[in-house]
């Protein structure tokens, strides 16, 4: 029977997959995977391949983008086929026109989801989900322009918290770092000057979410510029207007100031 499941891994490595996407892998004729969207820093394929019991082909961004996914597909119109993708496969990667065109060809799909950056991010940090507004990604410099800024500044002034992904060039090993970030962001701070980015400006800074020891810190930007995060890949929060709970957990799980409290509702 044909069939396209996608299989989110979660955040770090291959035990991050969860026992329902595990079991979707081992009954799979066909089993497909991406690691070019998101780095997971303890990864291994031949872990996971021992832990399913099948072979794993890696597929690259000419793959899916440029080829159109046509080996996922086809895998899928012969059989069940499984596609597995860093965090959750829908959150932060292009795969929905995958998705979309295998329903085109009357290819029945599923998802098993996978912890995703987004979830993570408001477990390690104590931030509340609903009071978030729109995603950006900072781009490398090379791409960079100022809408990262001026979504930081719309939804501050909606009161609301911004979700920084920071780009990534996995081919390459490039990972652009939270201080390469707020370093951009003030140079378009120097010419806006709306205290989006400016050193008394706060922030949460995340690495490594998903693995064994991440690194979260919530300061100034002025001291966030030379914090040592570590390792990536690593994500960027500017928090709007605080909950007094909010505050309280930064402090305790964020190293956050304690003048905080004097900076909620």
């Amino acid at each position: 029977m044909k069939e396209l499941i996608f299989v989110g891994l979660g955040l770090n490595d291959e035990k991050g997959i969860s026992l329902a996407g595990l079991e979707e892998i081992k009954t799979a004729n066909h089993i497909f995977i991406e690691l070019y969207t998101s780095l997971l820093p303890d990864f291994s394929l031949k872990n996971l391949e021992n832990l399913s019991g099948k072979s794993i082909k890696t597929l690259s961004r000419h793959d899916l983008e440029e080829e159109n996914g046509k080996l996922v597909l086809e895998a899928a119109e012969k059989g069940k086929a499984a596609f597995l993708v860093p965090g959750d496969p829908f959150i932060a990667t292009t795969h929905v026109t995958l998705r979309i065109e295998a329903a085109k060809r009357k290819i029945p799909t599923r998802v098993v989801h996978g912890a995703s950056i987004i979830s993570a991010i408001i477990g390690l940090s104590g931030l509340h989900n609903y009071k978030f507004g729109k995603t950006v990604t900072i781009p490398f410099r090379e791409n960079f322009s100022e809408t990262p800024y001026n979504v930081i500044a719309q939804n501050r002034q909606l009161g609301l918290h911004t979700l920084c992904l920071l780009d990534l060039k996995e081919d390459e090993k490039r990972y652009l770092t939270i201080n390469e970030a707020l370093m951009m962001l003030q140079e378009v701070e120097d010419k806006k000057e709306q205290k989006v980015a400016s050193n008394d400006a706060f922030a949460v800074g995340l690495a490594r979410a998903g693995g064994t020891h991440p690194t979260l810190k919530a300061g100034f930007v002025g001291e966030l510029l030379s914090f040592d995060f570590g390792a990536p890949p690593m994500t960027l929060i500017f928090p709007g207007q605080l909950h007094f709970m909010e505050a309280e957990a930064l402090i305790a799980l964020a190293g956050a100031p304690e003048k905080l409290r004097r900076m909620t509702t």
